[in-house]
């Protein structure tokens, strides 16, 4: 679309000037501006980077072969572009139809979206293809309030009920006619939302609603659901988190909590086969073709443990937990939690149980959310009484109750998963696995 140079220039000049915010959007459908550090999904021009799909179990469309999910998509598109349009740099449903789904997956983001809606509308936003950011009439006329309506927008209406995240912390909504200001930041499968610049989701886990049984996938679509009563949107712009800032955005909540067991420098306060390691930049190493457990010379019972951990090809060590200070950690411990390359053809024959996060030979954690080998991973473990809960970069990976265990991994007896007490350590395997920034809060 032309645009005269004059209007480009008086454009700025307001920006410059700060009479309009740094994302409006031009008159007629130009370009919008993202904020710095953003791209947007939405061109207010047409439909590009967005594909229709309605409300469909990605474990489906992941199981059809090429042709067939080509041939839905096919179909979804027909009937996307009859309830959708662009309109003055809106993008415009008319409350039916196939959601708006972008072409891209994406895992750890940060969304700006502005959305208008109209009475007795229900709306939503899906996360990774999992339903969702809930946007609906909260007025008593809307004839919701028996599913919580009242309390606004914002909330993961998917999750369990009286699980955090469900029903936002504050009624955020603005009246009918005016346009809302959405922003969701997601890393790992913790989500947090804010409504017009209130707080009303506080890094929640947004629970799968097609596999509960699972964790929010690692990556998925964004979806922009349709549902009875015209919605527009616009100034629609993401950013993607990169791994460091996910790791940082994990590790401060709470951080003053958590005090350091390892200074980055020596072995001070640490026991076992120290020569067998190495501190290398701030990070224990285990030396090449050596091993064993080295462990806290303190010990902890109930507590939470918070660190980083760098895999090489094909690495394996392990989180020694409740050792009694000799013996094989993953049976005379409470357990050894399993650090390992998931990824390595090496491995690839492993028990379930002996893959990365794993209680080793007692409960399988689960897999993919790892990242690539050579970065630095973050992972938290709680260990209270006898349960045992791991989140890796930001998903809950294993939450087992060791006292009901009864199968082990080859019959072999764990005789320490009953341990009430213990010292924290790094179970070696020969291989130069790095962990930094140990930190740990008892209870």
């Amino acid at each position: 679309m032309y645009r005269s140079s004059n209007t480009i220039r008086l454009f700025a000049f307001a920006l410059a000037l700060g009479i309009l915010p740094p994302h409006a959007v031009l008159a007629g459908g130009a370009e919008p501006q993202p904020p710095k550090g953003f791209t947007a999904l939405f061109n207010g021009r047409d439909l590009s980077g967005f594909h229709g799909l309605e409300h469909f179990d990605p474990r489906k469309l992941r199981a059809m072969t090429a042709e067939e999910r080509a041939a839905k998509r096919k179909a979804n598109d027909e009937t996307f572009r009859k309830h959708w349009r662009v309109e003055n740099g809106e993008l415009v449903n008319d409350g039916d139809g196939p959601y708006a789904t972008t072409d891209r997956e994406y895992g750890d983001i940060e969304l700006l979206i502005e959305y208008r809606t109209v009475a007795r509308a229900d709306s939503g936003i899906y996360l990774r293809g999992n339903p969702q950011v809930q946007i609906w009439d909260y007025t008593k006329e809307g004839g919701k309030g028996d599913r919580g309506a009242e309390k606004g927008s914002g909330g993961l209406w998917n999750n369990r009920a009286g699980s955090p995240g469900k029903d936002p912390l504050v009624l955020a909504d603005k009246p009918f006619g005016e346009w809302n200001a959405l922003r969701i930041r997601q890393v790992g499968d913790k989500t947090t939302v804010h409504l017009n610049d209130k707080l009303v989701v506080d890094h929640a886990t947004m629970q799968n609603y097609w596999d509960p049984k699972e964790p929010l996938w690692a990556r998925g679509p964004i979806q922009l659901q349709t549902h009875g009563g015209e919605i527009r949107w616009r100034n629609i712009f993401i950013r993607e988190i990169p791994a460091d800032e996910a790791t940082r955005i994990l590790s401060e909540r709470d951080d003053a909590s958590f005090a350091s067991i390892f200074n980055g420098r020596d072995f001070t306060g640490w026991a076992g086969p120290l020569d067998h390691y190495e501190v290398v930049e701030g990070a224990i190493r285990c030396k090449p073709k050596q091993g064993g457990t080295i462990f806290t010379q303190k010990e902890y019972a109930d507590f939470v443990v918070r660190l980083e951990f760098k895999l090489p090809p094909a690495g394996n060590n392990g989180l020694a937990i409740r050792y009694p200070g000799e013996g094989d950690a993953a049976y005379a411990g409470m357990t050894e939690l399993q650090v390992l390359d998931n990824t390595s053809p090496k491995y690839k024959t492993l028990d379930p149980r002996q893959f990365h996060g794993s209680a080793y030979g007692m409960v399988a954690a689960k897999r993919d959310f790892l990242r690539p080998v050579g970065e630095w991973n973050y992972q938290e473990v709680t260990v209270k009484g006898l349960t045992i809960k791991v989140e890796l970069n930001g998903t809950t990976i294993l939450d087992a109750d060791l006292s009901t265990v009864t199968e082990f991994v080859e019959n072999k007896s764990h005789p320490g998963k009953d341990r009430k007490a213990g010292h924290f350590g790094f179970a070696g395997h020969n291989d130069p696995v790095e962990f930094r920034r140990v930190r740990v809060r008892t209870f």
